[in-house]
């Protein structure tokens, strides 16, 4: 019994060790089999480095109707959407209210002029009149007491009147000339320089309020201050509007600029003047051009994004592209021709050196290559200033789970124009 088992266990011995010497020789085997992978030729290529963001149309020539005063829409002379002239009337507001304010200014203008001008007058006709009359009347009185006394000093010469007469005489005299010149002063100065002035503000109110209803009277008809497009229409004929209500907008939808928000990592790269694609999903297969007017010059907060806002001028708009849609804007921020590039995913880091697999013969080899600074590294292709040569062949990945490295042995079954 014991032999027959010692027999047994030399056998699964020899069978384990058969299975281990197999498995041996066929990962042996694999491990020398070449690793299938993709290449690329090192090639020249112009390359750009853009920026992608959201933005929202807005003319940069905006023109938005507001009731002056709350009212009824009379008429409507266009329709959304409808092109239009400079001075073309485009809305009547009803003016009832408007004339009525109209006719009571010129009324308390004309009040309070009048009332000025009689007071710079010396007062109204009726008082000016009045006392004129007082002053002949008073004159005549002075006239009179001069003959009087003048009658009596020639008698008192004479002994026929006496002293006390000649003195009543006098002051009848000099209390008439005083009324005289009391007349003759309230004639000058009626009114003291206080009271002209009151009157003066008051007319300078009067003046202002009859300007403010004209205006008021005027803004019942609305018209366009220039050619554009009416493209908001948020009123019909006789709706009833509050004071400062939009009537209607409209714009020269050829004059347009986007304001882009760009978020803070990629602010830095832009300035004035740089391309840009504008795409509107709503119109997919169509694209428009323009630049950047003005660069971010701080950041602010949009929604939960920290951001630049930057203003783009649309430079081929045809009215196609409407105020306050949402459109993406992408800014070409570098663009250099004629370039030494390998694909992007060709491209490995270690720390800061950068580095590709050359494939020499069936091996490939690591090579270290220079990315200089201000040099263009997308999401396709990187800009190589030194390591690589024209035509050098390149792995990519290889088409299997194994890493790539330093002196495999590879077989290209697909070179990536």
């Amino acid at each position: 019994m014991a032999q027959q088992a010692t027999t047994k266990s030399r056998a699964w011995l020899w069978i384990l060790l058969a299975v281990i010497a197999v498995a041996v020789i066929y990962l042996g085997s694999r491990g020398h089999a070449p690793v299938p992978v993709r290449a690329a030729r090192v090639a020249h290529q112009d390359l750009t480095s853009t920026v992608a963001a959201n933005g929202k149309v807005e003319p940069i020539e905006d023109f938005q109707a507001h009731a002056a005063a709350a009212g009824v829409v009379d008429k409507l002379f266009v329709h959304l959407g409808e092109q239009v002239q400079r001075g073309q009337q485009l809305i009547r507001m009803d003016a009832t209210d408007a004339a009525s304010k109209v006719a009571s200014a010129e009324a308390s203008l004309q009040a309070s002029s009048a009332a000025l001008q009689n007071m710079e007058h010396g007062g109204t006709q009726a008082q000016r009149l009045t006392q004129q009359a007082d002053l002949t009347a008073a004159q005549a009185d002075v006239k009179q007491a001069t003959t009087s006394l003048a009658s009596l000093q020639a008698l008192q010469a004479k002994g026929a009147a006496s002293a006390n007469e000649v003195a009543l005489a006098q002051q009848r005299l000099t209390t008439a000339q005083a009324r005289v010149t009391q007349i003759q002063k309230q004639q000058q100065h009626s009114y003291a320089s206080t009271d002209l002035s009151a009157q003066r503000a008051q007319v300078a109110e009067s003046r202002a309020a009859l300007t403010a209803a004209q205006s008021g009277y005027a803004s019942v008809d609305v018209r366009a201050p220039f050619p554009g497009t009416i493209y908001s229409l948020p009123v019909a004929q006789y709706d009833f509007v509050q004071a400062g209500e939009a009537l209607l907008n409209m714009a020269d939808l050829t004059r347009i600029r986007i304001r882009g928000y760009f978020d803070e990592p990629d602010i830095g790269a832009l300035a004035a003047g740089q391309r840009v694609l504008i795409e509107w999903p709503a119109r997919p297969n169509q694209v428009w051009h323009g630049h950047i007017e003005r660069a971010p010059t701080t950041v602010i907060s949009y929604g939960t994004r920290n951001v630049g806002e930057c203003l783009i001028t649309v430079d081929d708009a045809r009215g196609d592209l409407l105020p306050n849609t949402n459109v993406t804007v992408t800014v070409t921020t570098a663009q250099h021709n004629n370039v030494l590039s390998v694909p992007r995913e060709a491209l490995y880091t270690d720390g800061a050196v950068n580095f590709v697999y050359r494939i020499v013969g069936d091996r490939l080899v690591r090579t270290p290559v220079e990315i200089a600074p201000g040099t263009i590294v997308n999401l396709i292709r990187a800009e190589i200033t030194s390591g690589l040569k024209d035509g050098d062949l390149i792995a990519l990945t290889g088409t299997t789970e194994g890493d790539l490295s330093d002196g495999l042995k590879v077989k290209v079954v697909q070179v990536v124009q």
